[in-house]
């Protein structure tokens, strides 16, 4: 028996083909992750910069960056010689104790948040994005004494279950059960496809006064008019929907929204998951805006993806020892210290660079490229973004009907490694979502160069003409 036991052990050792690795995948792994969202799931073996490398050395240029996690790129220097460096010095510590690294992250993240919106607050730690979604749930009931949302139609908050539940699409729900009553979901200002059938030049923010209107009536069951208590106590955000598509609101949508949240004592909650650590150029999303959320979320690029360590940042009247006090919450690896060194590095990294300069112009060249394709194909319906957060929607002929069978394919053709653009094999990753999932949501690394942006573009156009020959 033991002998057997070891047989089967040493077999972890052996080397493998991809189709012996993809049997065993297809026998033994769970298929509840995203990794079967395509028909063939690809093995890669490599990574750097923008790009991913397959067993056979196929190079795969990445214009999603695992969800805008690696905003540094892959296998960056500086930030896997700062883990390497932590493992040798201090690699592991029970949460329960301090370490000079978590001190000093949480110190210039709040420091930091206090210079941008002259607010005083303070950071709590968890292992990702969903727990620190979760973390701030706890955190607005204890304050409120209230478990009602307001949240955004098309918004993606996580795949817990306090996440899920004020995530409005049934995709993420229907496995956990329906937790819609817990959460309002309001149409975000999705100017391409307007909930109201309305156009931007001439709406006059009309989605905006149709979430006012809740509060004209206690008959419209949001608040008591009695008191002018909200029965709600705080309304979940993302300044650009990340899954839903990288949906963009007016500027002055926020401002506006914010202001009818503080007349009836709402918190805003703002999920920089995907957005933050200059996705868009700034370093949260929600500063295009002018509003000062009571919450912030943020996790992924954090750590560059390495180690992953999430984290809320709360104003202090909200997460003071007085009133969020020990134990409130925990986690046995939220602090860690390796998480928190590669979250100091990636903060001087920051603090050397020009990403405030340097992503809009990069944003703006790639969107010019994208549009110049939009002229040629009316299957691209839609372009738009800020800073390197992009979104390309792919369209019927008529430039409107979402198509996401064209979507689908251009993924496919890309994962097969099998374009030449740029006059050698190559690959293309590119992720979809958007309300029809039918948008290529595009984050490509803050390093990009225009060069790589514009073998992107050849890329994307390349798997496009393919696409649309088999469609």
């Amino acid at each position: 028996m033991n002998r057997k036991k070891s047989a089967v052990i040493s077999g972890t050792k052996e080397q493998l083909s991809d189709e012996e690795l993809l049997k065993l995948e297809a026998k033994y792994c769970s298929w509840g992750d995203t990794v079967h969202y395509v028909s063939k799931p690809n093995i890669f073996a490599k990574c750097k910069g923008c790009y991913l490398y397959d067993r056979d050395g196929v190079e795969f240029m990445d214009l999603q960056m695992w969800y805008s996690a690696a905003n540094f790129g892959y296998n960056n220097e500086r930030i896997s010689n700062a883990l390497k460096k932590q493992i040798d010095k201090l690699p592991q510590l029970a949460c329960q104790y301090l370490h000079e690294e978590k001190i000093r992250l949480s110190a210039a993240l709040a420091r930091r948040a206090e210079t941008t919106f002259e607010e005083k607050g303070r950071i709590h730690f968890n292992v990702g994005g969903s727990q620190a979604l979760e973390d701030s749930l706890k955190l607005v009931r204890k304050h409120s004494g209230r478990s009602l949302m307001f949240a955004f139609m098309g918004g993606y908050h996580g795949r817990t279950l306090g996440a899920s539940a004020i995530t409005s699409s049934f995709r993420y729900r229907e496995h956990y059960g329906h937790f819609g009553e817990r959460a309002l979901f309001v149409p975000f200002p999705y100017c391409f496809r307007c909930f109201y059938g309305k156009k931007r030049d001439s709406c006059n923010l009309y989605c905006l006064k149709q979430f006012e209107k809740l509060f004209e009536s206690e008959y419209y069951g949001v608040v008591d008019k009695k008191t002018n208590v909200c029965e709600f106590a705080a309304f979940y955000v993302e300044a650009i929907q990340g899954t839903g598509g990288y949906q963009i609101a007016p500027r002055e949508y926020f401002t506006g929204l914010k202001k009818i949240l503080d007349q009836y004592n709402v918190l805003m909650v703002d999920d920089e998951i995907q957005m933050g650590f200059f996705r868009t150029g700034k370093f949260f999303a929600i500063e295009h805006f002018d509003v000062t959320p009571d919450i912030i979320v943020f996790g992924k690029a954090l750590t560059n993806g390495m180690n992953p360590i999430a984290a809320i940042w709360a104003k202090e009247k909200l997460i003071s020892p007085e009133v969020f006090g020990p134990g409130s919450t925990h986690s046995t690896f939220s602090s860690n210290p390796q998480g928190t060194a590669l979250g100091l590095e990636v903060l001087n990294i920051i603090s050397e660079s020009d990403f405030a300069t340097e992503v809009p112009k990069k944003g703006k060249y790639f969107i010019s490229r994208l549009k110049s394709l939009q002229k040629k194909y009316p299957q691209i319906g839609d372009v738009d973004g800020l800073g390197l957060a992009l979104r390309v929607e792919m369209c019927e002929k008529d430039g409107f009907t979402p198509n996401k069978k064209l979507a689908d394919t251009m993924e496919e053709i890309g994962l097969s490694g099998k374009l030449s653009a740029g006059g050698k094999q190559r690959g293309l990753v590119l992720d979809i979502g958007g309300y029809y999932k039918n948008t290529f949501t595009m984050a490509p690394s803050l390093y990009i160069t225009e060069k790589e942006i514009d073998l992107g573009v050849d890329l994307f156009e390349e798997a496009l003409k393919k696409a649309l020959k088999n469609t």
